[in-house]
């Protein structure tokens, strides 16, 4: 009786144990299920119907404009679990839709809606307006609408047939420059020395930390430079929209006086100064497109195509030869870096790829960066250098900044060729070196050991910095501006010392850098891609293949769903992992400024290398 009793809880165990399997097994399938479906229903939906005559192709453009979406999908994804934007719009995409709407008998206009377009550069905006032209020269309006314009906005809306302006919204229209904080003082307090040793006259990168307020160089190459780019940016804004020259000027130097004189109403205002052509709700617009062209199968709205889904409709062209773009957007580091980023390593490897592969017959480099490691925009144009000498034409395009480092991988190119609005030059170098023996004798902490040589210790952020070692590091960065100067002579066929004249860290426009003979021409990213063409002898129709890391096995997944089946993946697994009573935004603590510019300094110092000499400038796209 006694072995009868103590079979019971065995076979009670292995009951609830099997009822555990099975539950787990059923979970596992319907999961599997789930997800076979997801694709299913992916490909169903990702086979569009056929586009209808008379369709207004809605352009809502999303997000930052960039070269290269940057990261992956698996970070994107967690990027919207955190309740962050993640949303960015390739350039090449909106061109590409732009001039296949251009050609497509079913597309009867455009309307462009940019309320949520975020950052982007002046060049890249001024690639976009250019795409609106062409599209216009086609015999089709564009049409465009905002709850209010900000400046970028505003600078593609003013390309449009006609602008149209919710009655209460605005045109924010400020101009470019602004103001950085400068933290001398600060580190005083702290007891924290940032040793800058540079060349160059202009080399304000490093400026923050070793003053108070920009040097009257820095203020007067910035001046230059932000008058020169506020003059492309209103001179383009006016003949688009047939006002005198200095209409903005004026207009924004009588904003107090203007503004009381409609009674506040900044609507008013834009509608008085000819900014926009009529106020309109967004209802106002759906009735005139309606009338303009046809309602939609529910007869609720007009007939439409989003961005999104007429950018899936295109097929790119397959086989042939082609021109290879290389993409080298963001700041450059030495060895690999992922999507939309810059690495010496990895982005010299993808100009290797294109010198190898022999459907590419010339090379286009679209450079957007504004620097980083010397020694990683060396890696990155001596494979250029390579590129040439095995006969293939390269050309580097220039987007909204390609200064100093960015300049630097463009010195071995058959031409380069910028932007009227392009950030360049900057073509200078420095070394940062920041110690902390002042704040360690406050905190009364002391460092001693022994060393062999006295380059052991030579720069240790606890102790003052050793005076050899800041001399070592100046000539370092001696040889490399020379080596820089030298190289950029040689490419551009003059001196080092007239390279020298128009060096010395200074950036200048893309128009201001061609009449100094720093860039060949002015041309658009088009004009790029038609002159490496040109030079490989390739007949019209040519392939453009973008040269790129490889899309891992979840972005392959993700493209593969439409994005409202994206979206619903993200917000299934945002309740799983968060539960479903919580909301999926998690809250987070904006970084700032003054942490981001400090944090860097944090950086320089705890990096393993004894120092690394930067080309970097510190600007940005306005």
């Amino acid at each position: 009786m006694t072995v009868v009793f103590l079979r019971w809880p065995a076979r009670i165990f292995r009951f609830f144990w099997r009822l555990l399997d099975l539950g787990r097994r059923v979970l596992l399938n319907l999961l599997l299920l789930a997800v076979v479906a997801i694709l299913f229903a992916a490909f169903l939906a990702g086979r569009p119907s056929a586009l209808q005559d008379n369709t207004t192709l809605v352009l809502d453009l999303k997000g930052p404009l960039v070269e290269q979406k940057s990261g992956s999908a698996g970070g994107s994804l967690m990027a919207q679990l955190r309740g962050e934007n993640s949303s960015a719009t390739r350039l090449r995409d909106v061109l590409l839709v732009l001039d296949a709407a251009a050609a497509d008998p079913k597309i009867g206009r455009i309307l462009l809606v940019p309320d949520e377009l975020g950052a982007a550069g002046l060049a890249t905006l001024r690639e976009v307006a250019a795409g609106l032209e062409r599209f216009k020269a086609s015999g089709k309006p564009v049409l465009a609408w905002g709850a209010g314009f900000d400046q970028r906005q505003y600078f593609l809306a003013a390309h449009a047939s006609k602008v149209f302006l919710d009655p209460m919204g605005a045109v924010l229209l400020e101009g470019f420059g602004g103001y950085r904080n400068y933290y001398l003082d600060a580190l005083n307090k702290l007891g924290v020395t940032a040793h800058v040793i540079r060349v160059g006259t202009f080399k304000s990168f490093a400026e923050p930390y070793i003053a108070n307020e920009p040097s009257s160089a820095a203020a007067e190459a910035d001046a230059y430079l932000y008058n020169g780019l506020w003059k492309t940016y209103t001179d383009a804004v006016e003949r688009a929209r047939k006002l005198g020259a200095g209409s903005i000027m004026q207009g924004i130097d009588q904003v107090p006086e203007s503004l009381k004189a409609v009674g506040g109403d900044t609507a008013k205002l834009a509608l008085s100064g000819k900014l926009v052509d009529a106020l309109k709700t967004r209802d106002d617009i759906r009735r005139l497109l309606i009338e303009q062209g046809v309602k939609d199968d529910d007869g609720k709205s007009f007939r439409q195509v989003g961005f999104e889904d007429y950018l899936r409709r295109q097929k790119p062209v397959q086989g042939g030869d082609a021109v290879g773009v290389v993409v080298a957007e963001g700041a450059i580091t030495d060895g690999v870096a992922t999507m939309g980023g810059v690495g010496g390593l990895s982005t010299a490897a993808l100009v290797r790829q294109a010198r190898e592969d022999d459907k590419i017959k010339a090379v286009v480099l679209r450079v957007n960066s504004p620097g980083g490691s010397a020694y990683g925009s060396e890696l990155i144009r001596r494979e250029l250098e390579l590129t040439r000498a095995a006969g293939k034409p390269v050309v580097v395009s220039m987007g909204n900044v390609a200064a100093s480092g960015g300049y630097w991988v463009a010195m071995s190119a058959d031409e380069v060729m910028a932007d009227a609005a392009t950030v360049t030059g900057s073509i200078g170098v420095f070394a940062m070196l920041p110690t902390a023996e002042k704040l360690m004798d406050k905190l009364g902490v002391h460092s001693g050991g022994t060393t062999t040589t006295w380059l052991t210790g030579g720069y240790d952020p606890r102790r003052p910095l050793e005076p050899r070692f800041a001399d070592v590091v100046q000539s370092s960065v001696n040889h490399i501006y020379a080596d820089f100067t030298t190289k950029a002579a040689l490419a551009r066929k003059t001196t080092p010392q007239k390279i020298d004249d128009v060096a010395q860290g200074r950036v200048w426009t893309g128009q201001q850098a061609k009449e100094r003979g720093l860039v060949d021409s002015v041309g658009s990213y088009r004009e790029a891609i038609d002159a490496a063409a040109k030079r490989a002898k390739l007949a019209k129709g040519h392939r453009v293949a973008y040269i790129e890391r490889g899309p891992s096995s979840l972005d392959r997944i993700m493209n593969l769903l439409p994005s409202a089946l994206g979206d619903a993946l993200v917000e299934a697994i945002g309740a799983r992992l968060l539960g479903e009573p919580q909301p999926l935004a998690l809250t987070r603590l904006p970084l700032g400024e003054v942490a981001a510019d400090l944090g860097w300094l944090a950086e320089v110092a705890k990096r393993r290398k004894p120092f690394e000499a930067m080309t970097h400038c510190l600007c940005s796209a306005p």
